[in-house]
């Protein structure tokens, strides 16, 4: 198989490895103008320390380097609600990536995403919160 892993696509991009889960199953990459669609297995919940993701079935965006465009289909949790990532951007001076919700954004340590994070059925803040009730 010649088509690299997603996964070791992004640092040449000057992105991190883990800001995808490790159940992607497919993904094209447009050469005219960088946009992209991936696949995963199925949708799925991130634990990013004390932030919660929730990745669709398909993400969509346009890659740029050390960044990531129109993303659709990444979800934060910010207090009771899901707000949509439709952004990313690398500031290596202060070693931290910004991801953008509409005109808002929240800057987190990059090394928060070296690694591959696993999926996770559930969102674990979400079950531990219903589970309380």
């Amino acid at each position: 198989n010649s088509v690299p892993d997603v996964h070791d696509l992004f640092p040449k991009y000057h992105l991190p490895k883990g800001l995808l889960p490790g159940n992607v199953q497919s993904y094209s990459l447009s050469s005219e103008d960088n946009t992209f669609i991936i696949e995963l297995t199925h949708h799925c919940y991130v634990q990013f320390k004390d932030q919660l993701v929730l990745y669709d079935k398909v993400l969509t965006g346009k890659l740029g380097y050390g960044k990531v465009s129109d993303v659709t289909g990444i979800h934060a949790r910010k207090f009771f609600i899901w707000v949509s990532v439709t952004g990313m951007d690398v500031d290596e001076s202060s070693n931290t990536i910004e991801f953008h919700v509409g005109v808002l954004s929240q800057s987190l340590p990059a090394d928060m995403f070296q690694t591959i994070p696993t999926c996770q059925n559930k969102g674990l803040q979400e079950s531990s919160l219903l589970s309380s009730i």
